[in-house]
């Protein structure tokens, strides 16, 4: 749940969103989606990209997401082409409803060579690691060229390996000038391009700043509710 939430994001904005789990964090992503709506009270508002009111299909043609509830969703035999393809269609796979162009066949297939990962395109989902479905979601996320992108806990379920080869992916977008949204609990998701944090707990924003003034022992530890450590190393930071 939010409570008296006050946020404004530039499309063009490298942000993360840390906080303990149950903070809200995915709500606030799920806001942002519009899978979930705030209840309305006088003097209150939310606008994305500039308009309040959106076609949900619209909206999600202007963002890429990347969540884990998109990981759970897509199983079964879709092959890596056909959930990148989706990504055209806000769903999750191609249906016989579907009708998809040469261009955007084309497209699709470009996208998994950017990611380097041609090679997962007629694999079916159920047989990829959660490190290559991770990927397969990014390029799905990518494919309609969106204006920002948002990332819901990036490297749950990700091994050491899978979770470097995340980060690289994500540090290549981000010079790739794509406004980057990330939710997270995981000090070590926050890639080093990410430029502002802000710090929830309780469904409310307590701080908000530069990533040097906002990652720090005494913020983290008072946000977490227990004694922590801060490192940084090669422009990473890490907590124990």
């Amino acid at each position: 749940m939010l409570n008296d939430f006050n946020l404004t994001v530039a499309a063009d904005e490298r942000i993360a969103i840390l906080g303990p789990n149950g903070c809200g964090k995915s709500t606030l992503a799920k806001t942002v989606t519009r899978e979930c709506y705030p209840v309305i009270r006088a003097g209150s508002s939310m606008s994305i990209l500039g308009r309040e009111q959106w076609n949900v299909f619209e909206l999600r043609s202007m963002l890429g997401v990347v969540s884990n509830d998109l990981m759970s969703a897509v199983t079964g035999e879709a092959t890596g082409l056909d959930v990148v393809l989706s990504g055209f269609f806000s769903s999750i796979a191609i249906f016989s409803n579907h009708a998809v162009s040469p261009e955007q066949r084309k497209t699709a297939l470009a996208t998994l060579e950017q990611l380097q990962i041609p090679h997962l395109a007629e694999r079916p989902v159920s047989q990829l690691s959660s490190g290559e479905a991770k990927r397969i979601l990014i390029a799905r996320a990518l494919v309609h060229k969106p204006c920002a992108l948002l990332f819901d806990e990036p490297s749950n379920s990700l091994d050491v390996v899978a979770r470097r080869s995340l980060r690289e992916t994500m540090g290549m977008l981000a010079h790739a000038e794509i406004g980057i949204i990330m939710v997270t609990h995981d000090l070590a998701d926050i890639i080093p391009e990410i430029d502002r944090i802000v710090l929830m707990r309780d469904g409310r924003i307590v701080a908000d700043g530069a990533k040097k003034e906002m990652l720090t022992s005494e913020r983290l530890s008072d946000l977490f509710a227990t004694q922590v450590e801060v490192a940084q190393v090669g422009g990473f930071y890490y907590l124990w």
